[in-house]
């Protein structure tokens, strides 16, 4: 007897069901997030289990690390990628767990990639420093919303940072918009005092693989883009080619056409958000800093007229280049990416 499960995972209890090789269910059940009671109800099955599916959701972690430490085999389900049978007049928990089960059994589940934990830990680091970096823009962005409402003025970035008390109580301003300029500038300094210390982290004990050094040598692409890239990305071995690469880091338009109309999108949130802000990120710092990548930019923006589209081409662009330089560990040749 072969044995296939499937797990529907809840924030505070899991949906278990097991069957065998023609569709008949020899387990079901409700079970809390435990691990030992998951582990027990697997291993109670009248047959060893073939393989366990479990649903990408925001708390897999400990519960896909928990079953492959006990030694099952452990296929994390691609939930957007998974299609149920269009009119089913009803479904649930239940149902869901067993369609996944069903789809393993027959060899068709759209599955994700499984991060090695200490890389994931790392990985996770890199996007924790992002989200800092976020909450730093921000703060910038508030202040100058402020000081363009009240006066009129738009201060560059490294304007602001260099803004102290002295300077902002000189401002025409009310005592209340100074007071929140002046809490802006500490979660400001606050922030940029972890981003430092994050960095510091990744830079200590994540090394990138050989291959993956040659990240390096694309303009624009700096040791914690470097690394973000490299991290995110994983076994480059899962992208059939360079245009699969990009779509995964969201740089493939999604529009639907026919007869030249557009006729909707598709799923703009597929992909990795992460990768797409540090191409993107790539892409700022490229064009600053690389005359050829500047002159591609700027063609783009005179013939689109609108510089995000620009942007997004020189990030599309990097994400190929990187894609090849990553699995051919060759070095970046910039006239060959933007000639």
């Amino acid at each position: 007897m072969e044995l296939y499960a499937a797990i529907d995972l809840h924030s505070n209890n899991s949906v278990v069901v097991v069957i065998d090789e023609v569709d008949h269910e020899v387990y079901r059940k409700r079970l809390s997030n435990s691990l030992p009671a998951i582990v027990a109800a697997l291993r109670t099955c009248p047959a060893p289990v073939q393989a366990v599916a479990v649903e990408s959701t925001f708390n897999w972690y400990w519960l896909v690390d928990g079953l492959l430490a006990e030694g099952f085999d452990v296929r994390l389900v691609n939930t957007a990628a998974v299609k149920q049978y269009e009119g089913l007049k009803h479904s649930g928990d239940f149902d869901d767990a067993r369609h996944l089960a069903h789809l393993l059994r027959l060899g068709i589940l759209p599955t994700g990639y499984i991060c090695p934990r200490p890389e994931r830990a790392l990985r996770d680091l890199a996007r924790k420093r992002g989200q800092m970096v976020r909450t730093r823009s921000q703060q910038m962005l508030c202040v100058n919303n402020l000081l363009a409402r009240n006066l009129g003025q738009h201060l560059a970035a490294q304007q602001i940072r260099k803004l102290d008390a002295r300077q902002i109580d000189a401002l025409p301003l009310l005592t209340h918009h100074k007071l929140a300029i002046k809490a802006n500038l500490a979660v400001m300094a606050c922030t940029d005092e972890q981003v430092h210390e994050l960095e510091r982290e990744l830079l200590s004990h994540a090394k990138l693989r050989q291959a993956y050094q040659r990240l390096l040598t694309i303009s624009g692409i700096g040791k914690v883009l470097a690394l973000t890239i490299a991290l995110e990305s994983g076994d480059m071995d899962r992208f059939r080619d360079a245009g699969h690469f990009a779509s995964y880091a969201r740089m493939v338009d999604s529009r639907r056409e026919s007869n030249g109309k557009t006729k909707g999108a598709g799923n703009v949130k597929c992909g990795n958000k992460h990768l797409s802000w540090a191409f993107i990120e790539a892409a700022h710092f490229a064009i600053r800093n690389d005359d050829v990548i500047k002159r591609f930019y700027e063609k783009k923006c005179a013939k689109s007229r609108l510089k995000v589209i620009a942007l997004k081409a020189v990030a599309h662009k990097l994400a190929r280049a990187a894609f090849h330089v990553m699995r051919d560990d060759t070095a970046f040749e910039v006239r060959r990416a933007f000639g």
